[in-house]
């Protein structure tokens, strides 16, 4: 019996949250399809100039060490 009442209080505690996100979902404010754009530029544009960035850092790097070590 104890068995089942935790089953029971389990799908409960389950039902419950999947309620209470779908309630916190409807409240959320959605981008619109230009700020949507604009996120993701401003991502790819980061993502890029970072990896310029280390990229060239690596390169001088490795040409600063092979000059210690030669």
């Amino acid at each position: 019996m104890a068995f089942l009442a935790k089953m029971r209080q389990s799908l409960g505690s389950s039902f419950s949250f999947f309620t209470d996100s779908w309630s916190e979902l409807k409240k959320v404010k959605w981008p619109s399809r230009k700020e949507m754009i604009t996120y993701t530029l401003v991502v790819i544009g980061t993502v890029t100039f970072v990896t310029v960035y280390f990229f060239v850092l690596d390169l001088g790097l490795t040409e600063l060490l092979r000059l210690v070590f030669k």
